[in-house]
C-alpha cells in the first residue's frame, strides 16, 4: 500500500519557461515537504530528463515559446507508449483543458495558482501514480513467477521422463474413448496396434491373438475408470510365441472432475514359445 513517506519521496519534474512560476512552484512543493524536485525552462530537454528519471509528476506548462505543453506531451508518448504518462498541466485558459486531456494530460492547474487546489491535485495524481508503479511492479513479479514455475514444470517433466524411461519401457496416454493421445517409446509397434487402443472391443484384426480374459479384465477396469498396477497383458504371435506386457494405469480427469482418459507404463516381459503337447 502506499503511504505518506511513498508520497513524499515521489519524483517530480516542474517544466515552465518562466523563472518566476519554477519558484513559486518549488517552493509550495517543498513547503509541502515533497522530497525530490526538479524543473526546466527548456521544454526540449524534458524527454531525456524523464527518459532517465522516470518522474512520478511532471507539472507541464501549456504556453511556452519553440515547443508549447503539447508537443511535449507528443513527444513524451513516444517514449511512454504503454506506460502511465504523469502529467499535470498548467494553464491559465479553459479551452486549453480539454484538449490538454485529449492530448494525455492526467490533470490541470489554473493559474493563478491555489495552494490547496495545487497541493490536493498533486497529492491525488501522486497516489495514482504510485499505486500504478505498485501495480506495474506487481505484474512483473507475477510474470517472473509464472516463468519461474513454467521452467521448472518442464525441468519436472524432463525429469519425470527420463525417469519413467529408465523404470519401462513405454509411457502412455488415451483419451476417454482409448485412443492413443500420446507416447514415450514404440508403444503401438509394440504392441501390434496401429489404430485401436489397449481396451478397444472392437473386431480390428490387430487384436488377434491377445489373452480374451485378461483383455476383457482390463476393458472393465478401465471401463470402470479404476487404477490397475502390474497387470499382466499378453497374447500369442503367428509364430506360436507369447509376449507379455506389464501395464499400470490412472484414470485423468479434468478440473470439473471429467474423465478424460488414462495414463500408466509398461514393460515388455519376456517372451518365450509356446510349448504343446506334440512338442514335448
Amino acid at each position: 500500500m502506499i503511504n505518506e513517506q511513498d508520497i513524499r519521496n515521489a519524483h517530480i519534474l516542474i517544466v515552465d519557461d518562466l523563472q518566476i512560476n519554477v519558484l513559486l512552484l518549488k517552493d509550495m512543493l517543498t513547503e509541502a515537504d515533497y522530497k525530490h524536485i526538479d524543473s526546466t525552462m527548456d521544454p526540449f530537454a524534458v524527454v531525456e530528463l524523464h527518459r532517465a528519471n522516470k518522474y512520478d509528476l511532471i507539472l507541464l506548462d501549456l504556453q511556452m515559446p519553440a515547443m508549447d505543453g503539447f508537443e511535449v506531451m507528443k513527444q513524451l508518448k513516444k517514449i511512454a507508449a504503454n506506460d502511465y504518462l504523469p502529467i499535470l498541466v498548467i494553464t491559465a485558459q479553459p479551452d486549453h483543458k480539454l484538449r490538454a486531456l485529449t492530448a494525455g494530460a492526467k490533470d490541470f492547474i489554473a493559474k493563478p495558482f491555489d495552494i490547496i487546489e495545487v497541493n490536493t491535485r498533486i497529492r491525488n495524481m501522486l497516489e495514482v501514480r504510485l499505486l500504478y508503479k505498485e501495480l506495474d511492479n506487481y505484474n512483473q513479479q507475477l510474470e517472473k513467477t509464472v516463468r519461474e514455475r513454467t521452467a521448472e514444470l518442464r525441468d519436472s517433466e524432463a525429469r519425470y521422463r527420463s525417469l519413467i524411461e529408465l523404470a519401462s519401457d513405454w509411457y502412455w496416454e488415451q483419451d476417454e474413448k482409448g485412443n492413443f493421445t500420446r507416447t514415450f517409446g514404440p508403444v503401438q509397434q509394440m504392441l501390434g496396434i496401429e489404430n485401436g487402443s489397449l481396451n478397444s472391443a472392437s473386431d480390428d484384426a490387430s487384436l488377434i491373438g491377445w489373452n480374451e480374459v485378461q483383455r476383457k479384465e482390463l476393458q472393465a477396469k478401465i471401463t470402470a475408470r479404476q487404477p490397475f498396477l502390474d497387470f499382466i497383458f499378453s497374447r500369442i504371435n503367428d509364430d506360436g510365441s507369447q509376449q507379455q506386457y506389464q501395464v499400470s494405469g490412472e484414470p485423468i480427469f479434468n478440473q470439473s472432475a471429467r474423465f478424460i482418459g488414462y495414463r500408466g507404463f509398461g514393460v515388455e516381459l519376456t517372451t518365450s514359445p509356446i510349448v504343446t503337447e506334440m512338442g514335448r
